[in-house]
């Protein structure tokens, strides 16, 4: 199964595909999607959509998985995260993708065994787990596989109930 993960921003919305083959997992691809602050907003939104929908043409995903919007003491901030989610979930259902949802703690207990690991604890074992000589950069991009490992974990549980 390959799995597209996404870690949705306005400034950067980080990407990650992998193949889960048994119970391991395969890195395909990983990266930033990046937009310019002085671009107009919609036009930003459209670059993501259009970079998303480039992606997925290219690794061919049989499902994804989103973070869910982690409530930001700055509502401008969550405001333009949420933005970026909405157009990255739109993207990806037209594609006929089926999305699922994992908030930062579900992510976090799905890659290191802990609710409330820190990012580099987290890119550690997205590493280990990935069979990888480096940790990916950049960061979005890094919680971007931890999103698809995460999916393929809780696929995994669902699969067996």
């Amino acid at each position: 199964m390959i799995i597209i993960g996404i870690d949705p921003g306005l400034a950067t919305t980080g990407f990650g595909v992998i193949k889960k083959e048994g119970s391991s997992h395969k890195l395909i691809a990983y990266g930033a999607i990046k937009t310019l602050a002085k671009i107009n907003l919609a036009i930003r939104l459209d670059q993501i959509y259009k970079d998303i929908q480039h992606i997925i043409n290219k690794y061919s995903p049989d499902v994804a998985a989103v973070e869910d919007l982690f409530f930001n003491v700055n509502v401008s901030s969550a405001l333009q995260v949420g933005h970026a989610r909405g157009v990255s979930l739109l993207s990806l259902t037209q594609a006929g993708l089926s999305v699922s949802s994992y908030t930062p703690p579900q992510v976090k207990m799905a890659i290191c065994g802990y609710g409330h690991a820190q990012k580099n604890q987290v890119q550690y074992m997205v590493q280990k787990l990935l069979g990888l000589d480096f940790i990916p950069k950049p960061v979005d991009a890094a919680d971007a596989l931890a999103i698809a490992i995460c999916h393929s974990h809780y696929v995994k549980i669902n699969s067996i109930s």
